[in-house]
């Protein structure tokens, strides 16, 4: 079976090349303005992406993701999400880099069969980078008016959170 499993890609890219050499459509050239229209799409992202890496590293150099976890640890506790996930939960819409290695660290402090390791884990299965997502993609795209998307992209992150732990204590028996 591993031989098989070892042999699918290089059939498929095989059979591609195959079928390239024997059409008389330009398919090189084609291949040739996707990667002109790639470039410069990736030129495009650049300042925004940019732009974001920088805010991202000075809200964790500034402490303000400790300061904002500190206050919010009573109030989620209250509503039945763990003060744990808490970092998690602040990095998620901004960083996918961040949330993984905050997601990881809960792993290990919390456990992957805890309370905060299960919600923490669907949280990272149900939700995704909102900030980036949004400013790259609309950058991209050229899209000025993002008025309501940032907040209906808000509501659903929010969601994210609180149907984590419901289905946490739904489906895994936590109280």
């Amino acid at each position: 079976m591993s031989g098989i499993s070892a042999s699918v890609i290089p059939i498929i890219m095989f059979s591609v090349a195959l079928i390239i050499l024997s059409s008389n459509k330009p398919h090189f050239d084609a291949f040739l303005v996707g990667a002109a229209e790639g470039a410069k799409t990736c030129a495009k992202l650049l300042p925004s992406l940019c732009a974001l890496l920088v805010a991202i590293e000075m809200l964790f150099a500034s402490g303000a993701i400790d300061v904002i976890e500190e206050y919010l640890s009573d109030f989620t506790e209250v509503v039945g999400i763990p003060s744990g996930m808490l970092p998690l939960i602040l990095t998620r819409p901004v960083s996918g880099a961040a949330s993984a290695a905050t997601f990881s660290e809960l792993l290990k402090e919390y456990g992957a069969d805890s309370y905060t390791g299960l919600c923490a884990s669907i949280l990272m299965g149900s939700s995704d980078t909102v900030i980036y997502i949004l400013s790259v993609y609309f950058s991209a795209a050229g899209v000025k008016r993002t008025r309501y998307a940032f907040a209906a992209a808000f509501i659903v992150m929010l969601f994210s959170v609180f149907f984590s732990a419901f289905l946490c204590r739904l489906f895994f028996g936590f109280a």
